[in-house]
């Protein structure tokens, strides 16, 4: 079975030296372009491989259909794909072409699935390999894996101790399903599909004013990227490395109860969050010392104020 995989990063990569371990034909790779003097990680592991790399600016262009049509595969492999796939080039494979995503389609579905399942406090998430199809995530089910998420875990967290682990043996299961022919296509209930916008700076903006709960969720949910934005004295921070605390008090969401050396306490409804690690501008990310030696915050002064 003739394999063209199309992803990038460590878990483009680790895909593909899961493939040539199964002793899988990976024919040909697709990574985005170089930035800079930096090597993507698939496209490094492709080149010891001896595999050819294609690193066409947008898989839209011609470019890439051309190259696609050339290597004559059986089944494309997407591990990791920010870019849009046209339904023609994915249409070459004999088999189809298959996909990673990080939730239990048909929830969330769109690029930010891991962040908004935290960010809405769910307690359960999964990953979802679905043959891939002219919609965003829309495609049939080959098979699907849950995990837990944690109460303080991040989204970091998730993804890096959990979801990436388990997506890359989920590939693999998968490829491996339908080398045997055993590879079902379940179809997705579309009435129960959400869809999020990607989890970025245009949503990143932190209400103090929401319940304690979900403030502290929108932190964990948005660390490490894009980070929970809010100001400080008129200056824009992020704020990561949170935890809850069950606490009474009377003061203002978004007002420090205490400066301790361990990091800040700050008041939410129904409790407290005590933040340990910040960006700014200028600091870039730092230890909560680092931030507290730098800016001196007192207790009584308020974030988003």
């Amino acid at each position: 079975m003739r394999i063209a995989l199309i992803g990038q990063a460590a878990f483009g990569a680790d895909v593909l030296k899961g493939l040539l371990k199964q002793g899988r034909e990976v024919v040909g790779v697709f990574c985005p372009p170089d930035r800079g003097d930096k090597v993507d990680p698939i496209k490094q592991a492709a080149l010891d491989a001896g595999i050819p790399v294609f690193q066409p600016k947008r898989m839209k262009d011609p470019e890439a259909y051309d190259r696609m049509v050339s290597l004559n595969p059986d089944l494309a492999v997407l591990a990791f794909v920010t870019d849009i796939v046209p339904g023609k080039v994915l249409a070459v494979p004999k088999l189809g072409s298959i996909c990673y995503h990080p939730s239990i389609l048909p929830k969330y579905r769109g690029a930010s699935a891991i962040n908004w399942a935290v960010i809405n406090g769910e307690t359960k998430s999964g990953l979802t390999i679905f043959w891939v199809d002219e919609g965003i995530d829309t495609g049939d089910i080959l098979l699907q894996k849950e995990v837990e998420i944690g109460p303080s875990e991040t989204t970091g967290e998730v993804y890096f101790n959990k979801l990436y682990p388990l997506g890359v043996d989920a590939v693999l299961e998968a490829v491996d399903l339908i080398a045997k022919g055993q590879a079902p296509r379940i179809p997705q209930d579309h009435s129960k599909a959400t869809y999020d916008p990607p989890c970025d700076e245009k949503v990143a903006g932190l209400d103090w004013n929401k319940p304690g709960r979900q403030v502290f969720n929108f932190i964990r949910g948005t660390d490490p990227q894009p980070g929970a934005t809010t100001t400080f004295r008129g200056e824009k921070v992020k704020l990561y490395n949170a935890k809850f605390l069950e606490e009474a008090h009377s003061a203002q969401p978004g007002e420090i109860l205490e400066v301790t050396d361990k990091g800040l306490k700050v008041a939410v409804q129904g409790g407290a969050v005590l933040v340990t690690r910040f960006r700014t501008k200028d600091l870039g990310k730092v230890k909560a010392p680092d931030f507290i030696q730098a800016r001196s915050p007192k207790a009584g002064e308020r974030f988003g104020a």
